[in-house]
Order: structure tokens, then sequence, then C-alpha cells
């Protein structure tokens, strides 16, 4: 295993973020002589220096903690299963979240869209799904493009795959992680399948269309997640609020 000195981390974020030693100088209120000395190694950086450019680069707290304990610092940010008692006013906001979002599906998951609750209004879509892919964690991206899940669901199961793609891209590129690239490589990899991309064009928000109950409904979404968490667990929960988009569908779920 390679291990990195925090000055090689700091410069691997600064060009994920694609930014000069100037752009990061200037944005931290340091001097890019400074960012220089401390990406050589020639200067070693105070943890309070190494949080303020890691704020700047927008750096997870995940890895916060690896930038600190590389220039032998103790580690800032705290883990804590969702469950724990001190995240108790967390979870219960999270629990208050998908409870207000029904009758319409809600569900909170992980960095690695690994699935940690879900209100009422989900459980229907759970009666076919293979037992297998119940067994916890029980992973959203898997769930929803395996046969044995809600892929014989989704009528646009092809638009549906390009969305998880696009975010998961995405999400890499932010914060490179090898469980979801591994997750990625073995349910996402473009095919010739995909080269046409969505279908959808006329829509504002690409839909995902479900064939349940003997009728089709259309759902869009929207992620919400914590503001300046402390902790790295809700640092990495998203809430995913799903919404009719069309008279019939809502009145599916208000029924």
């Amino acid at each position: 295993m390679t291990v990195h000195t925090v000055g090689e981390l700091l410069r691997q974020w600064r060009h994920r973020r694609r930014l000069s030693q100037l752009d990061l100088a200037i944005a931290a209120d340091v001097s890019a002589r400074h960012v220089s000395l401390v990406e050589t190694g020639k200067s070693n950086p105070s943890a309070e220096m190494i949080l303020r450019l890691a704020d700047q680069l927008d750096v997870p707290l995940r890895e916060r903690n690896r930038l600190l304990l590389a220039a032998g610092f103790a580690p800032r940010y705290t883990e804590r299963p969702l469950d724990d008692d001190v995240l108790s006013a967390a979870r219960g906001a999270v629990e208050r979240v998908l409870r207000a979002h029904e009758p319409y599906p809600a569900l909170a998951f992980d960095r690695r869209w690994n699935i940690l609750m879900t209100n009422r209004a989900l459980d229907p879509f759970f009666a076919d799904v293979d037992p297998d892919l119940l067994r916890p964690p029980v992973n959203l991206v898997r769930l929803g493009l395996d046969p044995r899940g809600f892929a014989p669901l989704v009528v646009n199961l092809a638009d549906v795959r390009v969305m998880f793609r696009s975010r998961i891209r995405r999400q890499l590129a932010v914060a490179p992680d090898a469980e979801l690239t591994a997750l990625y490589e073995e349910l996402l990899e473009p095919g010739p399948e995909d080269a046409s991309g969505p279908s959808v064009e006329s829509d504002v928000a690409i839909p995902m269309i479900l064939r349940f109950d003997g009728r089709e409904l259309r759902l869009f979404s929207t992620i919400t997640t914590f503001g300046t968490p402390m902790d790295i667990t809700l640092d990495e929960v998203a809430i995913e609020s799903y919404y009719p988009q069309d008279a019939e569908s809502a009145a599916y779920f208000e029924r």
C-alpha cells in the first residue's frame, strides 16, 4: 500500500478540483509560496492549516482525517453508526423527513448507496424482491438494476442506469472510493446499449417510470444532505425523496 505525505495528498485534491496553487492560496488566504512548500514537504503544516486548505478544496470529512494522520495529527472527525445514541437527534431528523414525505416514497442511504432507512410508501415495492437482495447491507443501485430486484418494474431501465452512472461518476470525481468503483464496474460500465443516451427529452427532469399494480407511475427525485456535519456518518448520509410527476401517479400514492 502506497503511503502518501500530507503534501502529496493535498496536491492530489488540488488537481482533482482543477485549482492552481495560486487559486488555492487566494481562497485560503495564504501565500502561494506556502502552498508550494506544504505540497513539496518543505514546510510542515499545522492541523489548522491542513483543515483550512481542506475546507477550500471541499475535501470530505473522511479524507480530512486521512490528511491529518498523514501529517502526524490525530483524526478530528468521528464516525459513529447512525443508531449510536450520540446521533439520536440526527437519526430522529432523518426519520421525520422520511415520515413527512409520505405518502410518497423516500429513503436514506450512505456513500456506497447502502440503504439505511425507508418510509412506508416503499414497502409494497419490496414484496417481490429476491430475499438475497434484502440481506443487509441492501444496496440501492443493485436493488434498482438487478433482475431479481426492481429492474422488472422499471419501464425506462436504460434511463435509470444512465442516471445512476452519472451520479456515481460525479461522486467518484469528488471522492474516489474503491468499493464504489467496484460497484460501478460491476453494474454500470457502459455497453453498446447505452450509446443513445436517455430516451426522455421533453421532461424537465428524467423520471423513473415504474409499471406497478396495473399502472405506470412516473417519479422524479430530490436529494437532501446534512448541512455542515461534524461526524463522518452524517457527512455521507443522503435522503432521496420521490415525487409524482403527474396527477395519475399522485393519485395512486394518495388514495
